[in-house]
């Protein structure tokens, strides 16, 4: 990449100072007011959070450095059904809003785990608390930081500093702000990062000469490469994206991360009424649609540029995508506007993921040691986590870039979300429409779940890395060789008997262990004529776009 001038230089010095302004008026204004000393308010934003905030903490946070570069590289490989999970997250957030959200707000609870403890046992509130954490610091934190690092080492500064500096900037303001400062941070962000994608794509199609010379540019490198490219649908006999999966497995992962995990729905649980938190989830889906036309079209459009000698190939590595774009395209001063948005991207996901996991830490485990503790010493002891969260990953840089050069290891470690959702998604949503189910069929199939995701992850690295050999059409080989969505479907409907089935053996939850999760038949009811109308264009905006990026709408 060319140097960075002292204008682009300039823009990413302004970003951190802004950032940091921003979190600490956030913060300085609370105290002032007499907020922020309390759990609600360190945690959960002192539950007076607006849809549009909510609705646009749910997107930054959701979007980091290395989703942005991943969609990117997507498509310039012709990955196009990559973005079928920002697509799909448009209907997830809608079940999250009109499903989900009633029971968690009207339960008035912290944390995911306290609601399921509080709908199960106290066991099944440390199995969801123990694997949250580990996911949250073997995945999200370890690829985040990486990620910022590679972000810095664009800039020149060696990786080891980049690591640091991400980390202990990131820390600092989610220590001392809680949610709210990461709420009002990921709003900032969310501006800086769309401009910088929207910058992008202008500029790449302005490259190519619009629409209609990147298709013909697709045609001629080979016939029906437009349809690849540009399709989001594959047969169902496509190893990676089969249609069936995506239509029938992909939602599975989507419940989980969008209406389990404490990383999003802390979000939701900040809003001050039921009305804020629907009108937010509605909005965040609603821009769960912009990845497909600011990340992965400028991967189709890098794809193109290469194939006219713009920019050097992208035929070994799709994921140069971006880092080419932002060389050969960006003027100087939108360099450091494009660096500026990736991390913008990275530190909206580290703060989210920090604040989350001190909030596991804290209320589902020093809460329940010190019942009696008082506000002031819940928050200073959730500061406490964060610090300790950022000492643990600082420690595990050394070992990070090993793992990811590596390959091996940490990559199968990315799956580990894949393989312990469905018993996750299972245990809240069968739970949530089915009075019947109880404690004894929840930890049934939490556990044969997690039994199930754990042994094809180890089977699966194993057979990868040629410790571990099946004959070709064996049981071991059909188990290894599911498509992972399909694995998924098949895991959830399994845990689902199993929950069904047990819970048949136990008695039923009393009416009183029900209440303690607002189980009545008021709770789903309800909902603006407004929020029905919104909700009905975002689902006939999601059917649009599937014809669209359609073999029949693109030949058409």
């Amino acid at each position: 990449m060319p140097a960075l001038t002292s204008f682009d230089l300039t823009i990413l010095v302004a970003y951190f100072l802004l950032v940091f302004a921003v979190a600490w008026r956030v913060t300085v204004r609370d105290r002032r007011a007499g907020a922020g000393s309390g759990a609600a308010d360190y945690f959960l934003a002192g539950r007076n959070t607006g849809w549009f905030v909510i609705g646009a903490s749910l997107f930054a946070s959701n979007i980091g450095s290395e989703h942005v570069v991943g969609l990117v590289g997507a498509g310039a490989r012709g990955h196009m059904p990559n973005a079928q999970f920002e697509i799909l997250a448009s209907l997830i957030l809608i079940l999250l809003g009109w499903v989900f959200v009633p029971f968690y707000l009207k339960s008035g609870v912290f944390t995911m785990p306290e609601f399921l403890e509080r709908r199960y046992s106290p066991a099944a509130r440390t199995y969801l608390s123990v694997i949250s954490i580990l996911g949250y610091v073997l995945t999200k934190i370890a690829v985040t930081i990486f990620a910022g690092a590679l972000v810095f080492e664009v800039l020149g500064v060696p990786f080891w500093q980049g690591a640091i500096l991400v980390v202990m900037a990131t820390g600092i303001y989610t220590m001392l702000g809680g949610l709210r400062a990461v709420i009002y941070t990921d709003l900032l962000q969310l501006f800086i990062l769309l401009a910088g994608a929207i910058a992008m794509t202008a500029f790449g199609l302005k490259t190519l000469g619009g629409w209609g010379a990147m298709m013909q540019t697709l045609e001629q490198s080979g016939p029906g490469e437009s349809t690849r490219f540009l399709s989001l649908w594959r047969p169902a006999s496509d190893p990676n994206y089969p249609w069936t999966g995506i239509l029938f497995g992909a939602p599975i992962l989507g419940v989980w991360y969008w209406c389990t995990d404490q990383f999003i729905v802390q979000r939701v649980l900040s809003a001050r009424d039921l009305e804020q938190a629907r009108k937010g989830t509605i909005f965040a889906g609603f821009l769960k649609q912009l990845p497909l036309f600011l990340f992965v079209i400028p991967g189709i459009i890098a794809y193109s540029l290469s194939l006219r000698g713009v920019i050097p190939s992208l035929a070994e590595n799709g994921d140069r995508a971006l880092p080419l774009l932002v060389t050969h395209l960006f003027p100087t001063g939108l360099r450091g506007l494009m660096l500026a948005a990736l991390l913008a991207a990275l530190m909206s996901s580290l703060s989210s993921v920090f604040n989350s996991a001190s909030t596991l830490i804290t209320m589902d485990f020093y809460k329940k040691w010190r019942p009696d503790a008082t506000d002031r010493s819940v928050v200073r002891f959730g500061r406490l986590s964060t610090a300790v969260l950022v000492l643990l990953s600082l420690l595990a840089i050394p070992y990070l870039r090993t793992m990811m050069e590596s390959g091996g290891l940490f990559r199968y470690l990315q799956s580990v979300q894949a393989y312990i959702s469905p018993p996750i998604a299972a245990a809240f949503l069968i739970g949530l429409l089915s009075r019947r189910i109880n404690a004894t069929g929840a930890l049934a199939s939490l556990w044969v779940g997690f039994a199930f995701g754990i042994t094809r992850l180890m089977l699966e690295y194993a057979v990868t890395e040629g410790v571990v050999t099946f004959a070709a059409g064996s049981i071991g080989d059909r188990f290894v060789s599911l498509n992972f969505l399909h694995f998924a479907l098949v895991l959830f409907v399994i845990c689902g008997v199993i929950l069904a089935a047990v819970s048949r053996l136990a008695p039923a939850p009393t009416d009183a262990k029900l209440e303690g999760v607002a189980f009545d038949r008021d709770t789903r009811l309800g909902g603006t004529s407004g929020e029905r109308i919104l909700t009905g264009a975002l689902v006939a905006l999601v059917i649009v776009v599937w014809f669209v990026f359609s073999p029949l709408g693109i030949a058409g």
